[in-house]
């Protein structure tokens, strides 16, 4: 009796076991196909923003941006048939060694055509030549300024919505003249964006009979500048020109520079245009100029894209690179639109042939008129969040520097230079 209740009970676990194996089967089996059927219903795009690290401050700022413009598009048709966009983002830590792993992710894991980023040159230059031109992937940086990148031998794969610190360059020494300064030293976070800016700030001020005491170059993060500080103040400059970030060592400078008495007059980059620069010592740093790459003037795109983003977000930050972020994302839509796949080399190709001075213009929130163009096989004039948009030889912008002040502890702007 007992054996014939035990054989009864194992073929109840068996067929019990075999009906869980089936349906665990089915539901891999409906996974994988789920998997399948939303990996075509999509079309990734990557984006490389510093969440950590000395442009974390930034970072989140631009994700936003390109979040903005993600959205945009898919509530206007999504991309090619209806797929819609689905950014994938990484954060590069500010660090080139942290950028290239999370490009080279975005490569081979999640086969991405295109991405957005980085932020910082020292970041954009080693993930171009790593990842981006062997991979013949395009990528494009709202925010990477350094003059090498103008040079870089990248097969047409990358390109930049931003201008070159060779304009920020010839504004900031401009700048240095009209406030009536002589002599100046420069402390610059040693990468190429701080090296780029250094040389073209110097070869302007020079022009223009200023003398530059001292250039000296710092690693991010250290716990005292004391020494940087006090070779630069030697030659009795009667100002610093600081090219750094707030995160990195931008803001440790400033504060040491003023409890040393080693300078009280400052010029500050792009790098430093933030409110938490002035946290606390607001009266010190009163009337602080700056430069910074803008939107240009003219146009209704940037007022659009700050409305949406006010809108989605709230209030707008007083920091760059969110507008030009916003038009890195959708450049790139253009592309993957007019090549009519998601592959590098055929989107890096429609990018040269769609976008056009004079094209048929298309603004900020006008994805299905863009669409509807690409479709009539028309160029496109693309008047952007940070002004019209279209890429030199080189995958260069035409740009507007502002100068902008530190007032009552925030960012005011003071006036936009084009050249």
């Amino acid at each position: 009796m007992f054996k014939k209740r035990k054989f009864i009970l194992s073929i109840i676990l068996s067929l019990v076991l075999a009906l869980l194996l089936t349906a665990c089967g089915g539901n891999v089996e409906k996974t994988a196909k789920k998997e399948e059927a939303t990996s075509k219903e999509v079309i990734k795009v990557g984006t490389l923003v510093p969440l950590t690290g000395g442009l974390a401050s930034y970072g989140q700022f631009c994700q936003q941006a390109t979040i903005l413009a993600e959205e945009l598009i898919n509530e206007q048709g999504g991309l090619l048939d209806g797929k819609k966009l689905k950014l994938v983002h990484m954060d590069t830590q500010t660090n080139p060694q942290a950028g290239v792993d999370a490009a080279q992710k975005l490569v081979s894991i999640n086969n991405v055509p295109a991405f957005v980023g980085a932020l910082s040159s020292g970041v954009s230059i080693p993930v171009a030549e790593s990842v981006a031109v062997p991979n013949q992937v395009v990528q494009i940086s709202p925010s990477s300024t350094s003059p090498v990148i103008t040079g870089l031998d990248d097969n047409d794969f990358v390109f930049r919505t931003v201008p070159s610190d060779s304009l920020q360059g010839i504004v900031a020494g401009d700048l240095a003249v009209d406030l009536g300064y002589k002599k100046m030293a420069i402390i610059y976070v040693n990468n190429d964006y701080g090296k780029g800016l250094s040389e073209a700030v110097t070869a302007e001020f020079e022009q223009k009979s200023g003398t530059i005491t001292s250039s000296i170059g710092f690693e991010p993060n250290k716990a005292s500048y004391r020494g940087e500080l006090q070779k630069a103040a030697e030659g009795d400059p009667e100002v610093l020109y600081l090219i750094a970030y707030t995160d990195d060592g931008g803001t440790t400078i400033i504060r040491q520079s003023l409890e040393g008495g080693f300078f009280d007059k400052f010029l500050f980059s792009d790098g430093l245009k933030a409110p938490e620069v002035a946290e606390g010592i607001e009266k010190y740093l009163e009337g602080t100029y700056g430069t910074a790459p803008t939107s240009m003037p003219g146009g209704n795109g940037p007022e659009l894209f700050k409305a949406a983003y006010k809108k989605e977000f709230g209030k707008i930050p007083p920091k760059p690179y969110m507008d030009t972020s916003y038009d890195a994302t959708f450049v790139i839509a253009l592309g993957i639109e007019k090549a009519g796949k998601a592959d590098g080399p055929a989107i890096q190709k429609a990018l040269r042939e769609l976008l056009s001075l004079d094209g048929v213009p298309v603004t900020v929130n006008e994805w299905s008129k863009a669409k509807q163009l690409i479709k009539e096989g028309k160029k496109i004039r693309y008047e952007g969040a940070s002004g019209p948009v279209f890429f030199n030889e080189a995958g260069d912008v035409q740009g507007a520097i502002g100068i902008w002040k530190i007032s009552n502890g925030d960012i005011v702007s003071e006036d936009v230079i084009v050249k």
